[in-house]
């Protein structure tokens, strides 16, 4: 997760087969963002329903065999490329883009290691 100006403010790890939707909500613990800004893989009704139960505006464009497909604010969706650039800044850490390490735990603490770089070199 990255805030506005694509810094990183939490993560998890997931494996590599699972769905990342499903860690949305835990992700959001104790924020109270007023938009989610999400890629079509998160376009879930179930986390929808909760997003708006908690008053978050979910900007998340439906997919594309969506039998129903659910409005977005596409101005707002194009303000996405932090959040990628977070993820390209990231992978520009040789030890993250080729997963050396072997432990989850390892591989972890190394992405904390590099967002604490990150947000060092954006103060």
């Amino acid at each position: 997760m990255a805030d506005a100006r694509g810094r990183p403010v939490r993560c998890c790890l997931t494996a590599g087969q699972r769905h990342d939707a499903p860690h949305a909500l835990p992700l959001l613990e104790g924020l109270a963002p007023a938009h989610l800004i999400a890629d079509r893989g998160y376009d879930s009704d179930p986390l929808v329903a909760a997003l708006a139960a908690r008053g978050t505006v979910a900007v998340i464009p439906p997919r594309r065999k969506r039998r129903h497909p659910r409005p977005y604010d596409p101005a707002r969706y194009a303000q996405r490329h932090p959040v990628e650039r977070l993820f390209c800044r990231l992978k520009q850490f040789r030890r993250v883009a080729t997963r050396y390490d072997k432990l989850d735990r390892h591989f972890l603490a190394f992405i904390h290691l590099a967002a604490t770089v990150l947000w060092l070199r954006d103060c």
